[in-house]
């Protein structure tokens, strides 16, 4: 089973947060796939990679760009082939809510959400307890008030 993080956005928003993770994923030699509700989100959230500091680049692409199994980053929306694994991504980051499509070869999941939108938060304990009774191996972790994330299950 794969192991599965919550990550709970407290003090800043999912285009700041983001960056940071997709970053400290690839350093760590992760190929990564992030799939949200909507191309429309997605095109906006390439958009805000681009431009989230000026001073580094994340590589990353969407399915427009093509050449998908040459993006270390690939931004996907639900909508599209769930069961593919276009850029052989071994952690897949789920946004918007999106349930996770279990992939071979990913061995990392993160859900990250919105925790002061209360619906969010309702989402993420229901999707936190279908986790825990699939089997995966869950851990949970809230954003600190630096922006850093604290561990606390």
């Amino acid at each position: 089973m794969a192991e599965v993080g919550f990550y709970q956005l407290c003090t800043s928003p999912l285009e700041h947060a983001l960056p940071k993770l997709l970053q400290k994923a690839l350093d760590a030699g992760h190929r990564i796939r992030v799939v949200g509700a909507s191309e429309g989100r997605m095109e906006a959230l390439s958009a805000a990679l681009w431009t989230h500091d000026p001073a580094s680049f994340l590589p990353h692409g969407c399915p427009r760009d093509g050449d998908a199994e040459r993006q270390p980053i690939y931004l996907t929306a639900e909508s599209a082939d769930g069961a593919a694994n276009e850029n052989a991504a071994d952690l897949v980051i789920t946004i918007d809510g999106v349930e996770p499509v279990f992939l071979e070869g990913v061995v990392r999941y993160l859900d990250m959400f919105d925790g002061n939108d209360e619906t969010a938060l309702a989402a993420a304990r229901q999707r936190w307890k279908r986790r825990k009774a699939e089997d995966h191996s869950v851990s949970y972790w809230q954003q600190s008030e630096g922006g850093g994330w604290e561990k606390l299950g």
